[in-house]
């Protein structure tokens, strides 16, 4: 092993910052080779998003960020601020508006905040600080999977630059304050996209920020050129970090004063009049101890990926794991201050710790239903809480018996680079099987675009051509519309001027609603039992249709569908049966159903159902 080791210090560190950014970069790079194999067609929140990268540049560049559960439609809040689209925009653009360069833009999103990360480490500690991040990286990125960091979903873009947030902050506090800029603009970039990395972002920018004024206060004015120029640049890097932040939170500020009730005015009346209690302390202690839960987290690795999602999902998920590593956390801490460790670890531990009464924080002030992707982040906050036990532990055995100095660094050396190649080649392989968020809604979306486009240009039934203005509008019984949404951009990317109703204003954007006085035609999306009525309306022309069931998939709904009906009736629920056939969703979400019912119905929404297109005069209504 000695050999081995005395070979990888002649490496330079050049070398070893490549190959480390090399390494880490391999499975996402398969996942996109993976993905270019089927066309994708977004829903929901990801056609939204694609909506406003396209719009970057033009004269309705978005301001604000996406839609979120902030109030009610149509005075629904949007997330803060618009710099993840604006980041994806130059790769959507250059790569022909297409879907998938949405993917290869998160993924080059992903590599800058890696390679970043990886220069924090080697600024930290040289080549052992960059082992000790992409260590991090790779056990947080296999944990997190494919599936949440391909897709440009505003919860899942900040995963990894929130843990570069983590690092900078280390770094400004163990006195490198240049990284302080890095703070302002990657935690801008985190608490713009998603409203949940405000409050942490916040706190870690008052944290360094507060640590560079400390430290240029505390040295005296005049006693040398060597620490006047410190003195001075310490102040400049506090005023381009402070420049940076204002000029990256520009653009909502200017949403704000465009006239009406503004982004920021909406989600300050929110937060500080909820309409509901937040989850609270309790709560959120019991949230923070599940993400502290590394056996389950990270030993859960050896036999799967994706482990974080998995976890969040699972809220019966075991806390007294969490609680131990709390505990150790804290004697690591209390061991380190005692005078074990360096100054770089005594600063890991007070970054932590920060982070850790922040997320709390965060935690406690969840509105409503605490759902997985809120807290995600805190995987990250996870792994170097481990890692800062396993450092302090390292430094108190070298303490004790300073003999075992180096075979202690040497062995922690190896364990590193065990864990990193590990993590990374499961992950890459994981990585070859790769699939598009929401694919089975995509796949039938595919289906419709061409012949619902080629029958508005047609003229078809109330269809006037290429030049009519198209209202979409949708009586959807499985996913309240998310497939609409993609239609209506792919519809727009393809030239056609249509847009949904004005309550989805927020949403859909300004310039794609319209009332129905200003459309010429309707396009209508169906599914389920929604389809054959449609077929009965006059008027309506049915040009897409489409069910990607198999016979089997189709017997096996219609036997879910009885069970349903069934357990309702045992239940004493006959006013849901209706929803059974035009409201699976809403059935599947009402917290008074059985779990056995929920069984069903979520069964169900996964084999999907049959969905079509009409064309219909305006102002047509179905009747049931």
């Amino acid at each position: 092993m000695t050999a081995v080791m005395n070979r990888a210090r002649q490496v330079p560190d050049g070398s070893l910052y490549v190959a480390l950014l090399v390494v880490l970069a391999v499975p996402l790079i398969v996942s996109l080779i993976a993905l270019r194999s089927e066309s994708w067609h977004p829903v929901l929140d990801l056609a939204m998003t694609e909506l406003r990268v396209r719009d970057v540049g033009t004269s309705q560049t978005p301001l604000i960020g996406l839609p979120g559960r902030i109030g009610e439609l149509p005075e629904q809040g949007s997330h803060p601020g618009p710099l993840s689209f604006w980041l994806l925009a130059p790769t959507y653009h250059l790569l022909g508006q297409s879907s998938y360069a949405l993917e290869v833009g998160t993924v080059l999103i992903h590599l800058v905040v890696i390679a970043m990360a990886l220069w924090v480490g080697r600024r930290l500690g040289g080549r052992t600080g960059m082992l000790l991040v992409a260590v991090v990286l790779a056990v947080a990125m296999r944990g997190y999977g494919t599936l949440l960091l391909i897709q440009p979903w505003n919860p899942y873009l900040p995963l990894l630059a929130w843990l570069l947030v983590l690092f900078a902050t280390w770094a400004v506090v163990a006195g490198h304050h240049r990284w302080l800029v890095a703070v302002a603009a990657v935690g801008t970039l985190c608490a713009q996209t998603h409203i949940s990395y405000l409050l942490l972002c916040i706190g870690m920018f008052m944290l360094a920020a507060g640590a560079v004024l400390l430290r240029t206060l505390r040295t005296p004015k005049g006693v040398g050129d060597g620490a006047g120029a410190g003195r001075r640049e310490r102040w400049r890097s506090m005023a381009i970090a402070g420049g940076v932040g204002g000029l990256l939170w520009l653009p909502p500020v200017i949403q704000e004063f465009q006239g009406g009730e503004g982004n920021i005015s909406r989600l300050v009346s929110y937060f500080t009049s909820p309409p509901e209690e937040p989850v609270g302390f309790g709560a959120g202690f019991r949230l923070l101890v599940r993400h502290l839960n590394v056996v389950d987290g990270f030993f859960g690795l050896i036999h799967g990926s994706r482990r974080f999602m998995a976890i969040g999902l699972d809220d019966t998920s075991a806390r007294i794991p969490g609680i131990l590593v709390g505990a150790l956390w804290l004697v690591a801490a209390a061991v380190c201050f005692a005078g074990v460790g360096s100054y770089r670890l005594r600063s890991l531990h007070v970054v932590i710790a920060a982070a850790l009464v922040l997320s709390l924080a965060s935690m406690s002030r969840i509105f409503g239903t605490t759902l997985y992707y809120l807290t995600l982040w805190a995987w990250g906050l996870a792994a170097l809480v481990l890692v800062s036990i396993v450092w302090t532990a390292i430094a108190a055995v070298e303490r004790v018996r300073l003999q075992w100095r180096p075979a202690a660094r040497g062995a922690g050396v190896v364990v590193a680079t065990i864990v990193l190649v590990t993590s990374t080649a499961m992950f890459s392989i994981d990585a070859a099987d790769a699939e598009h968020a929401e694919q089975h809604l995509s796949r039938g979306l595919g289906e419709l675009v061409g012949p619902t486009y080629e029958a508005l240009v047609d003229g078809v039934g109330a269809a006037s051509g290429p030049d009519g203005r198209y209202l979409v509008q949708w009586s959807d019984a499985h996913f309240f519309g998310s497939q609409v949404y993609g239609l209506i951009s792919e519809l727009d990317d393809r030239g056609l001027d249509v847009g949904g109703h004005p309550y989805f204003t927020v949403p859909l954007t300004p310039e794609r609603t319209m009332p129905v006085e200003r459309a010429t035609a309707e396009v209508h999306f169906a599914s389920g039992a929604y389809v054959e009525l449609w077929r009965d309306v006059p008027g309506a022309v049915e040009v897409a249709n489409a069910d990607l069931r198999t016979p089997e998939q189709r017997q096996r709904y219609d036997e879910l569908r009885r069970d349903v009906i069934e357990g309702l009736r045992r239940d004493g629920r006959d006013d849901l049966v209706e929803l059974v056939d035009f409201n699976v969703f809403g059935l599947d979400v009402d917290p008074g159903i059985a779990r056995d019912i929920r069984r069903a119905t979520s069964q169900m929404l996964q084999i999907g159902t049959e969905t079509a297109v009409f064309i219909i005069p305006k102002g047509t209504s179905l009747n049931r």
